[in-house]
């Protein structure tokens, strides 16, 4: 369940939440290591060593153990002063904490064994759990060279849960944070931050997790029973909905001169990188008042035309989703209304050089389950899954056209193009099965296919292949092609090795014309993160397609010591390996940013 449910719900709320979210705001409660446009050099620490997590319930390399001393968490944060309830907001903070405590947790919630999918003792264990923020630590050891075009940051977001959880988790539901190296000169430097969201700065000033989590907590009775309660202390002002709920750990894009930090519960977060080479959250961006609801972390960036195209989708109102662009100037397109029988969970989709690729697929959203005991993210086996063709700059969806691809579902497409020959619409992506085993626990094991779809839009019919042979047959999950090829044929795509799931064993580099592949493995013991391709020439007439270097996040589970790794894309052997100050948790998906865009960051 995404959390667009909740913020779809919550908007109708008091008078006294939307003055209490004002009080907050202008209390700028930030966390002590948030760094500030006024932060002095001070902060830049010259390290090496490994820094010790501080966060009573943190520990490198483990599980959660202990409850957080949240009292003492809140009062010593900079700037945090005691949240302005009157006594009645006083009384009924502490009935509401009572019925959670005494009802929702300890009847509702202990009468149903957590599932896999919803355990943070199995979700956020190990290399998943949390670190707290790390300042920015320059001069980094860097074992081999890292070649000298390579300047830039490297950004990858995740999920960083501030708190304990209370009850249900899932990784998807931690709250961001964004991990950066800046690359200069053979150079390395790296800091880790909390994406400041509305969600985030409440409940650090609360002092402990109040809104719901989107897929651990929301299924069933107790997951219809902590929606109520959140309802209930939006109504009497104790937390605001009204201005996100979002958790912004997903995506990352760069556009319009600013870094984006995404989930598809809400509108993307203005990162900013620093002249250092730090981190700050500028606001939650909503493209200067122009966009009303939230997009999915997945938008795409046309190479040519540096327009960035975008889906909304809604699992409450009609209608369930929405197309628009936004100009190279950060102008929004009118919105194109997409009619869909039922809201339909969508992660991602493509483009070509003329089209948008929607995916309707099997994995939709009904409200209705949770009240019956169950998930309202359903594996419908009863809908036959399609691609939707829509012109880049169509008026209406009357100009979508619709190809059936029976039992397919893609949590991510990697890339698409038009063939001119034979007007057919070719996709790249990752076949998942079954579609719902990362939202809901099954005894069947997860297989990620990639494949090649190709839609003919005359015909109305599709085919589909595996790319690798059955000897070669690997779970491949999160990954990228060249980005200058992105809506274009494309050759090669760099993309996890994803096993043993849900870790991250290796990097593979895989010919989507012959299937041939060559893989980078981290070794024994080692798990990565979503490589990133970084080319050498912006210019893709001047380099071949895989003329540049793979970045990528590792983690040596055996010594807790985690690396940046560079990987040359020709021929896949290591070039460098910057070691880090501090523990990076496994994550989501990343960006390389250029010292040339920096320099015109807004």
């Amino acid at each position: 369940m995404t959390s667009s449910t909740m913020q779809s719900a919550a908007n109708p709320i008091s008078s006294n939440a939307h003055q209490f979210n004002n009080t907050l705001l202008r209390a700028k409660c930030n966390h002590q290591l948030t760094i500030t446009k006024q932060q002095t050099p001070s902060t830049i620490i010259q390290c090496s060593a490994p820094a010790a997590a501080t966060t009573p319930y943190h520990r490198d390399g483990t599980t959660v153990v202990t409850k957080p001393a949240i009292k003492s968490r809140v009062s010593t944060q900079s700037g945090c002063g005691p949240l302005r309830w009157n006594l009645l907001q006083r009384t009924t903070a502490a009935v509401l904490d009572a019925i959670e405590t005494c009802f929702i947790s300890s009847v509702l919630e202990r009468l149903h064994p957590l599932p896999k999918t919803a355990d943070p003792a199995v979700q956020i264990a190990g290399n998943f759990a949390p670190v707290d923020e790390q300042p920015l630590c320059r001069n980094l050891p860097v074992e081999g060279r890292v070649p000298q075009f390579i300047s830039g940051v490297y950004a990858r977001n995740g999920a960083n849960p501030l708190h304990e959880p209370v009850a249900g988790h899932h990784f998807f539901d931690g709250d961001g944070m964004v991990h950066a190296v800046h690359l200069c000169n053979g150079t390395a430097s790296y800091a880790c931050r909390y994406t400041e969201t509305e969600r985030l700065r409440q409940e650090r000033a609360i002092g402990k997790p109040i809104f719901p989590k989107a897929i651990g907590q929301l299924h069933g009775h107790s997951g219809v029973a902590r929606l109520l309660l959140f309802f209930a202390r939006s109504l009497f002002g104790l937390v605001d909905g009204s201005r996100g709920i979002g958790v912004a750990n997903a995506g990352l894009v760069y556009f319009n001169n600013r870094l984006l930090a995404m989930s598809e519960d809400d509108v993307p977060y203005h990162v900013r990188i620093t002249p250092s080479g730090d981190l700050e959250t500028v606001e939650r961006y909503d493209f200067c008042g122009q966009l009303r609801s939230s997009m999915i972390a997945h938008p795409k960036l046309d190479p040519s035309s540096r327009e960035l195209f975008v889906l909304s989708y809604d699992v409450i109102y009609k209608p369930y989703l929405k197309y628009f662009y936004f100009t190279p100037d950060g102008k929004k397109s009118p919105d194109v209304e997409i009619p869909l029988e039922q809201p339909t969970i969508m992660h991602d989709f493509a483009i070509t050089e003329n089209h948008i690729v929607v995916p309707d697929q099997q994995l939709v959203f009904k409200l209705q389950e949770m009240i019956g005991g169950g998930s309202p993210v359903i594996y419908d086996r009863t809908k036959v899954a399609r691609f939707g063709i829509l012109p880049k700059y169509a008026k209406s969806a009357a100009e979508m056209r619709w190809v059936n691809v029976p039992d397919c579902f893609c949590f991510h497409l990697w890339n698409a193009w038009e063939e001119p020959a034979t007007g057919e619409v070719v996709v790249i992506g990752s076949c998942m099965t079954p579609p719902d085993s990362v939202f809901n626990e099954c005894e069947e094991g997860l297989a990620s296919v990639l494949s090649e779809i190709r839609l003919d839009r005359k015909t109305g019919t599709s085919t589909r292949r595996p790319i690798l042979s059955p000897v070669d047959q690997l779970n491949l999950e999160a990954g990228m092609v060249n980005r200058n090829k992105l809506g274009r044929k494309a050759r090669y795509a760099y993309l996890a090795i994803t096993e043993p799931w849900p870790k991250v064993s290796g990097v593979a580099k895989v010919d989507l014309f012959t299937g041939e592949m060559k893989k980078f493995m981290f070794g024994d013991g080692r798990y990565g993160g979503e490589p990133c391709f970084v080319a050498k020439d912006k210019d893709s007439k001047l380099q071949k397609e895989d003329d540049g270097y793979v970045l990528t996040f590792m983690h040596d589970e055996r010594t807790s010591e985690s690396k940046l790794l560079v990987v040359n894309a020709a021929d896949m052997q290591l070039e460098a390996a910057v070691k880090l100050p501090s523990r990076v948790p496994y994550g989501f998906h990343g960006t390389f940013i250029s010292s040339g865009e920096l320099e015109s960051q807004a």
